[in-house]
């Protein structure tokens, strides 16, 4: 087939290497526009684009496709499918309906629980014990296409987004490979998503991880993991922010407030409101990313609370 493939951040790149090594052409790449990225704010490629053309892929990059010369150039490359991956740009039905087979859709989670922007971060968060990828049939709205395959993968209590993150990239991928030879022979067995089980995976924001000090041990931890790598898990410390990058839940209760640090050695504990909470690695405001003991051994802690 010749295949269309829209994806921008890292999540995108095992799929389209995936299809770049198959048997299929890939005709196009879509991503969106370059834009300002890191310290420097300098105006830096896609991680698909960057991809695509290391393979001497053509690119695309329009701001949409409200015009008639976007839809004349997706009509030219006469695509038989589209695949997107974290895209980040809405589909209108003009889009889904050029190519001959429509548009597939790999999603980071079991569909319909978690549509929407975040969906590993919200497992993790919600303290979901497994996740994983659907491949679905696009339509007019958001995540709610037919499921053509769906793939399971255990949330284990090491996972961090970013793990998680990587874990689903590649299971996708593999998914869509497989799922290629039924799409092309129209043997697919699209299954409607059940209303009853819709959950939204609404977009991530710097004020909500801010850490509550007052929740358990296993929720601040979760905070924790799905806020890493962004936007990170945070405290205030003397009213500075203090990131918290890894933590563990220890077995022993809590006899301070919740906030409360204390330290054993080298070690660093909080409270929170039912046992201690061992802070392993940590980032105070512009510094590096630390161990904790590196951090308390240039810093004195005598009964801080943080909050």
């Amino acid at each position: 087939m010749n295949i269309i493939f829209a994806g921008t951040p890292d999540f995108s790149v095992p799929a389209l290497n995936a299809l770049i090594r198959s048997e299929h052409t890939v005709c196009a790449v879509y991503t969106q526009p370059d834009r300002p990225a890191g310290r420097g704010r300098k105006v830096q490629p896609s991680s698909i684009k960057q991809s695509a053309l290391e393979h001497a892929i053509p690119v695309e990059q329009p701001i949409n496709f409200k015009s008639q010369e976007s839809l004349a150039t997706l009509e030219n490359y006469q695509a038989d499918l589209m695949v997107v991956v974290a895209y980040g740009i809405i589909l209108p039905e003009s889009v889904l309906n050029t190519p001959r087979l429509g548009c597939i859709n790999i999603h980071a989670s079991l569909l319909p629980r978690w549509r929407g922007a975040a969906p590993i971060q919200r497992a993790i968060l919600s303290g979901d014990k497994d996740t994983g990828v659907t491949l679905m049939q696009m339509d007019k709205g958001l995540d709610t296409g037919d499921m053509l395959a769906k793939v399971t993968c255990p949330i284990t209590p090491e996972d961090s987004s970013s793990t998680l993150h990587d874990k689903l990239a590649i299971l996708g991928a593999n998914a869509l490979i497989n799922l290629l030879p039924l799409v092309e022979s129209s043997q697919t067995n699209p299954a409607p998503q059940p209303e009853s089980d819709v959950s939204y995976a609404h977009k991530l924001s710097k004020q909500e991880a801010l850490i509550d000090w007052n929740q358990s041990a296993a929720e601040v931890q979760r905070a924790i993991q799905g806020y890493n790598p962004w936007p990170v898990a945070h405290t205030l410390i003397n009213e500075k922010p203090l990131r918290i990058w890894q933590a563990s839940i220890t077995n022993s209760q809590a006899t301070s407030p919740p906030g409360q640090v204390k330290t054993e050695g080298s070690k660093l504990f909080v409270a929170c409101n039912d046992v201690y909470l061992e802070v392993t690695e940590l980032q105070p405001a512009n510094k590096r990313r630390m161990q904790a003991y590196d951090y308390l051994a240039a810093h004195k802690i005598n009964e801080w609370a943080l909050g």
